[in-house]
C-alpha cells in the first residue's frame, strides 16, 4: 500500500465507524492547531490593523476552496467587523468577479487572473493575503511576486500538503503524462500520475509563450 497522509490513514482505520472517525479527525485537527505559531498569527493581525488605520486595501486570492476562503475572509473583515463608528477595513477578494476572471483567463491565461487585477487595483501601501493549499499555484505566485515588487506587504496562508509537478518544462508535449509528488505535513511523500490537459498545438504554443496575450504580441512583433 502506498504511503498515506494522516487523513487518509484515519479514513482507512475508521471506514466502518463514523463517530470514531470524527473523534480521531478532531483530535488530529487539534494537534495541528496547537502547532500554529501565535507570533505569526499576531503579526498577521497587526498587518490587518495597520492597513485599516492607513486606509489601505487588503486583497485576498486563492483557487478552488481557497477562493471560497478568500471571499469569506474579505466579507468577514470588511463587513463582519464593523462596530459603531470605528474605521472599517478595506478588503477585496479578487476571486469574486466571474466576468473579470473568465475574461483574463481566456485572454491572458489562467496564471494571470490575479496579477492582472492587482495591476489595476493595487496602490502603494496595500497588502495581499495569498491562500494556497500547495503553495505552488502559478497564478498565486505571480500575484505575490508582483505585489512584492510594488512594495506591498504579503501574507501567505498554505495548507499541510505540498504538490510538485515533475517533468513539466519547455519540452512539454500534448496530453503528456506527468508525475505529481505530494508531500504530507508529516514529511511522507506519495507520487501519482496525471495527464496534462494541454490538448491542442495552439494551447501548447500559448503555454510556451506564457499565455495567449504574450503569444499574440510576439507574433505581431515578428510580423
Amino acid at each position: 500500500m502506498p504511503d498515506m497522509n494522516e487523513v487518509d490513514r484515519l479514513t482507512d482505520a475508521h471506514a466502518e465507524d463514523a463517530a470514531g472517525y470524527a473523534r480521531a479527525y478532531l483530535d488530529y485537527v487539534g494537534k495541528l492547531t496547537r502547532r500554529l505559531d501565535p507570533k505569526s498569527i499576531g503579526a498577521m493581525i497587526a498587518l490587518l490593523e495597520d492597513a485599516r488605520a492607513r486606509g489601505a486595501t487588503v486583497f485576498f486570492i486563492g483557487n478552488g476552496g481557497s477562493a471560497a476562503t478568500a471571499s469569506h475572509f474579505a466579507n468577514d473583515i470588511s463587513i463582519g467587523t464593523r462596530t459603531g463608528d470605528a474605521k472599517p477595513f478595506r478588503a477585496m477578494a479578487l476571486t469574486d468577479n466571474v466576468a473579470v476572471l473568465t475574461a483574463l483567463a481566456n485572454d491572458n491565461g489562467y496564471e494571470s487572473i490575479f496579477v492582472d487585477q492587482l495591476r489595476v487595483h493595487l496602490r502603494d501601501g496595500d497588502a495581499l493575503v495569498a491562500i494556497s493549499a500547495s503553495g505552488n499555484s502559478p497564478n498565486v505566485i505571480a500575484a505575490v511576486e508582483y505585489a512584492r515588487s510594488r512594495g506591498a506587504k504579503v501574507v501567505g496562508l498554505t495548507g499541510f500538503e505540498k504538490f510538485d509537478i515533475l517533468g513539466i518544462g519547455p519540452g512539454l508535449k500534448l496530453r503528456q503524462e506527468l508525475t505529481v509528488k505530494a508531500t504530507a505535513d508529516d514529511g511522507k511523500t506519495t507520487e501519482f500520475k496525471a495527464i496534462c490537459r494541454i490538448d491542442t498545438p495552439a494551447e501548447l504554443d500559448y503555454y510556451r509563450h506564457g499565455g495567449i496575450l504574450e503569444y499574440v504580441l510576439r507574433q505581431l512583433l515578428q510580423n
